[in-house]
């Protein structure tokens, strides 16, 4: 099931959602103070790309740099991002069949708004640290 959610997901702007959270990557990434929100947008894309089967879990290592970053995350990329989960979002809830698809993409907007220190992990083991 998660493979043809993924699949329609993928469709239905799930790539049109990882283009712009790669674009938002690259762009972070020009100076070397933004390559670690860079690497965040990175890896918050592949979870845009592909989220049915994945969830968002916070990271207990995560301190005050993490607090930091996400505030300048969120003046930096953040809006614009959450920006599209919600139009997609509210597109995709128009009909019955994207209402799961619409919901996802509600669930992307607080990892979208703030990443750092949250770890993306398979949905069978949300508690399992590396």
């Amino acid at each position: 099931m998660k493979a043809i959610l993924n699949l329609i997901w993928l469709f239905f702007g799930g790539f049109w959602l990882f283009l712009g959270y790669m674009v938002a990557g690259l762009l972070l990434c020009i100076t070397v103070i933004g390559i670690p929100f860079g690497l965040a947008a990175f890896r918050v894309g592949l979870y845009a790309l592909w989220p049915f089967g994945q969830t968002v879990v916070d990271r207990r290592d995560a301190g005050a740099a993490s607090c930091i970053g996400n505030v300048l995350w969120l003046v930096l990329a953040g809006w614009w991002l959450a920006i599209g989960h919600v139009v997609t979002g509210i597109a995709l809830c128009v009909t019955i069949i994207g209402i799961p698809l619409g919901i996802a993409n509600f669930k992307l907007i607080p990892v979208s708004l703030l990443p750092l220190g949250k770890e993306i992990v398979p949905s069978d083991r949300p508690f399992a640290s590396r």
